[in-house]
Parts: structure tokens; C-alpha cells; sequence
């Protein structure tokens, strides 16, 4: 049988209260390593949240960096081409602007060269117009004094050149050239054969002029036939020449073919 004894309840409740009193002390002990591990796993988070905010600010510098070196290689790839281009323009320019000295060198040349001929132009000007006048004379003082074939038309070729001198708006290369084609045509009249119809007083007749050895004439009925005479300075009638003036009519014409011919001949003075 158990006997109560009260120095062991008493026991009992001293030894329940140091339990309580341990408990007590080990529920404090871990809530205090609660707080402790739950600050520093706040202190942890908070850590990593800051390092991961650094990170992040960091990888977004580094990407604007990127950015801005990225625009500055363009903006240097820019300039460097446009850098080429200027340099390939200037080395263009260069060999431009040496052809252009070439050019002007030359159309210097040229000019001193051109100076020089007007200056030699001015001076055969001098030289030739008195000799274009002189033979300008001597033509008009040869179509009074030669055999009077196409009077009308050779007087007004030489009055036609006399009006030419006069002009201004005139070369003188093209007063020379108009002089010499009527020297030109003059002498043509010396081998030719022509045919044409004029005036023998009051008569029309038809001329027939050979070269410059005979000009004769016969009336358009054939009635009457002469020739010019140069000792004289006259027309001469003579029908002996009647055959022979017919004949070369057609030939003048193109009717006939080309033949002999009797004609009057001024003799040379001095001759036999």
C-alpha cells in the first residue's frame, strides 16, 4: 500500500515547476532562434534582392554602353565612308582640274597663235586688197577692150565686184574668191563654143561665138551673115561665112557633132 507523503508532493510540484521553468527557458530559446534565423534569412533576401537589383542595373548599363558604342562604330563607319568619298572626289577634282590647266594652256597657245595670224591677216589685208582693186581693174578694162560677147552680162559681173569692195559685211577671203571665179569664167569664154541671140544694130541675129578667135553673127531668117572685126572695132557683114556659121550654130546647140569650121581670124600685129 503507497503512503502519501507530502514532502514528496511537495517534491513533486518543485520538480514540475523546474520542468516548467526548463520548458519555459527552451521555448524562448527557440523562438529567439526563430528570429534569429528568420532576420537573417530576411537579411539574406534583402541581399540578394540587392545584388540582383546591382546585376540587373549593371547588365542594363552595359546594354546602353553597348548601344552607344554600337552608334558610335556606325556613326565612324559613316564618316570614314564619307571620308573616302571626299578623298575620291578631291583625286577627281585633281585630275580635273589638270586637265582644265592642259586645256587652258593649249587655248592659250591657240589664241597667241590666232593673235599672231590676225596680225598677219591685217597685214596681207594691206597687201591684198590694193591687189584684189588692181585686178578688179584690169578685168573691167579687159571686158571693154575684148571681142563685145555678152556685153550686158559681163559688165554687170564686173559692176556686181565692184559693189563687193565697197562692202563691209564682205570678207576679203570672199571678195578674193568672187574675183578669181570671174577671171575664172573669162577664161573659160577662150575654150568654148557658144551660141546666143542679140542685137546687131537694129536687127536681133544669132551670135555664134568660137573661143575667143571669132564672133559671128546671122540673122534669125539667115539673110544676112558677118562677123566682128577687131582691127575695126566693127561688125562686118560677109555671107561667105554663111555655111560655115550654120554648121556651127548646130554644133553650139548640140544638133550637130563637132567639126571643122571656117571662121575670120584677127591676125597678130606684126604678122604676115
Amino acid at each position: 500500500m503507497l503512503q502519501f507523503d507530502p514532502r514528496g508532493k511537495a517534491k513533486m510540484n518543485e520538480m514540475t515547476g523546474s520542468t516548467r521553468r526548463i520548458v519555459t527557458a527552451a521555448g524562448c530559446a527557440f523562438w529567439a532562434l526563430g528570429l534569429t534565423v528568420a532576420a537573417d534569412v530576411l537579411a539574406q533576401s534583402e541581399t540578394v534582392n540587392a545584388a540582383i537589383t546591382e546585376q540587373v542595373k549593371t547588365e542594363q548599363a552595359a546594354q546602353t554602353s553597348q548601344e552607344h558604342v554600337e552608334k558610335l562604330d556606325e556613326e565612324a563607319d559613316k564618316m570614314l565612308a564619307e571620308y573616302r568619298q571626299i578623298i575620291a572626289e578631291a583625286k577627281s577634282l585633281k585630275v580635273y582640274n589638270e586637265q582644265l590647266a592642259g586645256q587652258v594652256e593649249s587655248q592659250q597657245e591657240e589664241m597667241e597663235t590666232m593673235n599672231a595670224q590676225l596680225a598677219q591677216i591685217e597685214t596681207t589685208s594691206r597687201e591684198v586688197v590694193p591687189l584684189m582693186q588692181n585686178m578688179l581693174n584690169t578685168l573691167d578694162q579687159f571686158v571693154k577692150l575684148d571681142t563685145p560677147f555678152l556685153p550686158e552680162e559681163r559688165s554687170k559681173r564686173v559692176e556686181v565686184l565692184k559693189e563687193a569692195m565697197g562692202r563691209a559685211d564682205v570678207s576679203i577671203s570672199e571678195k578674193y574668191r568672187r574675183i578669181v571665179e570671174a577671171y575664172q569664167i573669162e577664161m573659160e569664154y577662150g575654150r568654148t563654143i557658144e551660141s546666143y541671140e542679140g542685137k546687131v544694130g537694129d536687127k536681133t541675129v544669132e551670135f555664134l561665138r568660137a573661143g575667143r578667135i571669132a564672133l559671128m553673127y546671122q540673122t534669125l531668117d539667115g539673110m544676112e551673115t558677118g562677123y566682128w572685126d577687131a582691127d575695126t572695132k566693127t561688125w562686118q557683114k560677109d555671107d561667105s561665112y554663111k555655111d560655115a556659121i550654120t554648121a556651127g550654130l548646130k554644133v553650139a546647140k548640140k544638133q550637130s557633132a563637132p567639126d571643122f569650121l571656117s571662121v575670120p581670124v584677127h591676125a597678130p600685129e606684126g604678122g604676115v
